[in-house]
């Protein structure tokens, strides 16, 4: 309430101030005062263009410093520092140039103000300046190009084979996550098969699918590369996961993927944050829809040891749902093993 307060009062000195100058200036036209027509106002509006300059670029410095923690996360994956990295290269030669121009633009609003006895110099072309300014810009925006195109390629480019791959499935309102059992391969999947308990569509009659598990976070090891494959079931979602500098959007009938290498755990976080109830997310990062901000989900950075230890805990989808497959008329995996060998029986019996 009291910053309210102080900022409407702050608003009524500046219209107050803004009043009297109008109306100091009105008396002047009215007197009809002989001198300069502009009066002291060009003046004190070109003084005033250096002191924003000024208290605008401090302030911005001020700010950046003291908040910096406030609007960056830290970072923990490997390709996150190549991208983080990156980011402030750019950010420092875009902040360079946005300061120097308008401290040229102000400067020149003040020192070119209106004067009785001054004139405009006519100046209409300088070859060397339009290179300058057109080829310096051109050549540290292609240099930042080319920097951003290596880092995505680094990125986007094959995963290692030892990765471990896991399914990332958005849709209205929230993410599925499906590992592969011990197998080590996920199942196929298809649109037809989605249903209120198949969400995810995967054909669970394909031996590859019948060790495949669905928990509710996300677990990942940390120090191993990590292959996302991402779908989604009705509109576009992103994944997105600020301390991995991760974002891929997930796209109906277009599956994406993501591979990255965490470096930190969830309590070697918490240790640095000094949050003891830390935790990692994964959030939508489009506008999906009216219930787009329940969209996230927890992701858990284990140990090595620790990792091994929750996947060997984890029960297939099947085994949770014995009777899916009897119900859309397909046997169970047990069922066609059990039917296979009768089968073979029955063949070598009439050989």
């Amino acid at each position: 309430m009291m910053n309210i307060v102080i900022l409407l009062a702050v608003v009524l000195i500046v219209a107050i101030l803004v009043t009297i100058f109008r109306a100091h200036t009105l008396v002047q036209v009215v007197r009809g005062k002989e001198g300069d027509p502009m009066g002291t106002s060009n003046k004190v509006n070109g003084a005033l263009f250096m002191v924003f300059l000024v208290l605008g670029t401090v302030l911005f410095f001020v700010y950046s410093y003291t908040e910096f923690d406030r609007y960056t996360v830290p970072v923990a994956s490997e390709h996150g520092e190549i991208t983080f990295n990156l980011f402030w290269i750019t950010t420092a030669i875009t902040t360079a140039v946005f300061i120097l121009t308008n401290a040229a633009l102000f400067y020149f609003a003040w020192r070119y103000r209106y004067k009785k006895d001054q004139k405009a110099h006519f100046y209409p072309h300088n070859t060397t300046l339009e290179l300058i300014w057109t080829f310096i810009p051109a050549i540290v925006l292609a240099l930042l190009i080319f920097s951003g195109w290596k880092a995505w390629v680094k990125i986007t480019e094959q995963a290692p084979e030892n990765a471990e791959v896991i399914e990332v499935f958005g849709y209205q309102y929230a993410w599925a996550f499906r590992y592969p059992g011990p197998d080590g391969k996920l199942g196929p999947f298809d649109y037809k098969l989605i249903d209120e308990d198949n969400r995810l569509g995967v054909d669970f009659s394909n031996p590859n699918a019948k060790d495949d598990f669905i928990p509710r976070e996300l677990h990942i090891p940390v120090n191993q590369p990590v292959l996302l494959k991402i779908r989604a079931r009705d509109v576009i979602h992103s994944v997105y996961m600020p301390h991995f500098r991760l974002q891929m959007n997930a796209v109906p009938g277009l599956p994406t993927q993501f591979w990255f290498v965490p470096n930190k755990t969830t309590e070697e976080m918490r240790a640095e944050t000094g949050n003891p109830d830390f935790q990692y997310e994964l959030v939508c990062n489009k506008i999906c829809g009216k219930a787009h901000f329940s969209m996230r989900g927890v992701v858990i950075v284990d140990s090595e040891e620790d990792y091994k230890k929750w996947k060997a805990e984890q029960k297939s989808w099947l085994s949770k749902n014995p009777d899916y497959l009897a119900n859309i008329g397909v046997s169970s995996p047990v069922q066609m093993a059990a039917e296979e060998n009768v089968s073979g029986e029955e063949v070598n019996t009439s050989l």
